[in-house]
């Protein structure tokens, strides 16, 4: 197997050569190049051809958003983005970037290293295996596909399971719904300090309410929680007539916490057949056994088909399990939820 030839694009010549001496160590990763700044990329790509880019956002002459919203259209490649704790991140992710990493805010080698290893290789190794014509695939033309709830039924929910390439996919889907969709609850693996910035950035654009998720918040129509990135997963809890939400550290489930898993089981053992799950676009498994057990449950359950993944990593488990009873283009899921929860 050929490695993953690697450009890193990084203006700190102390971290650049961190990254070099780093990822060169694992025998699946290949650093073709190294650039300063966006020109020195824009050459560097068309005579080395890397398979992956590593970006930090600030850098010299122009912005790494404002590189990528030109490089894409002319050169699509899979763009890893290194960035300190900034909704930017999201402009990146906005304009073509497969996945992110928060820079640790320290200045030891030792942890900086680790950090290279444990973090930056996984997501340089997902980004590999993302599929580029899905990146920048929008579904602007879609037609708006807001619905109404006639659905007599109380305390019904939503929950949601994402991971690379999530953040764009589920704004495509929750741009979509009105104030009268039921109380939904998503997972999505990001780093901590992110999660509070992607849902300040929803509520800003979206019709419905949407906010970082704290034990106790209450789940109600026209309202979207997201579980808090870092050491706490979320849980749905049925309490006084209603659902509430329990965030609460614990180990990582699937490698990761907040786990989709451990969501999905609970709004399982919670709502029942009360609940439509849903689950997109993500390298791994996490969510197919949580929305298998919802779907056993009653629930109705969606997949993200692979046509329109970034990475078709969590839907494709979980239809494998048999937990997708709904296979749906991105552009289709919004109104698939609809019309499952007008027939509960």
């Amino acid at each position: 197997m050929q490695p993953i030839r690697v450009l890193i694009v990084e203006d700190s010549i102390v971290f650049r050569e961190l990254l070099v001496q780093n990822l060169s160590r694992d025998p699946a990763i290949q650093v073709v190049g190294t650039a300063r700044d966006p020109f020195e990329a824009r050459d560097a790509i068309l005579e080395k051809k890397p398979d992956v880019m590593t970006l930090d956002v600030e850098l010299p002459r122009m912005s790494g958003i404002e590189f990528l919203r030109k490089l894409m259209p002319q050169y699509p490649l899979p763009v890893v983005v290194i960035s300190s704790l900034s909704d930017k991140v999201f402009d990146a992710l906005n304009a073509g970037a497969v996945d992110f990493v928060a820079k640790p805010a320290v200045s030891n080698r030792a942890q900086l290293e680790e950090f290279i290893r444990n973090e930056l290789l996984v997501k340089i190794k997902i980004a590999s295996t993302a599929k580029i014509s899905n990146i920048k695939k929008k579904v602007m033309a879609q037609e708006n596909q807001h619905q109404c709830i006639s659905s007599k039924r109380h305390n019904l929910i939503v929950a949601i399971g994402a991971s690379t390439g999530g953040t764009e996919a589920i704004f495509a889907v929750v741009k979509e719904y009105g104030t009268d969709i039921p109380g939904i609850v998503v997972v999505q693996h990001m780093p901590p300090g992110f999660t509070s910035m992607y849902a300040k950035r929803l509520n800003d654009q979206c019709r419905i309410q949407v906010k970082e998720a704290q034990t106790g918040d209450r789940v109600m129509p026209g309202r979207m929680l997201i579980a808090p990135g870092g050491d706490q997963h979320m849980r749905l809890i049925k309490m006084n007539g209603g659902y509430q939400v329990e965030c609460k550290r614990g180990p990582r489930v699937n490698g990761h916490c907040p786990s989709v898993d451990v969501l999905f089981e609970s709004v399982a053992k919670s709502a029942g057949s009360d609940a439509v799950g849903i689950i997109l676009t993500g390298m791994g498994g996490d969510g197919a056994k949580g929305l298998l057990a919802m779907r056993k449950a009653g629930a109705r359950t969606i997949g993200q088909d692979e046509s329109t993944c970034v990475v078709y990593g969590m839907p494709k488990v979980a239809y494998d399990l048999g937990a997708v009873e709904y296979q749906e283009k991105l552009n289709q899921i919004a109104g698939r939820t609809y019309a499952l929860l007008n027939k509960m």
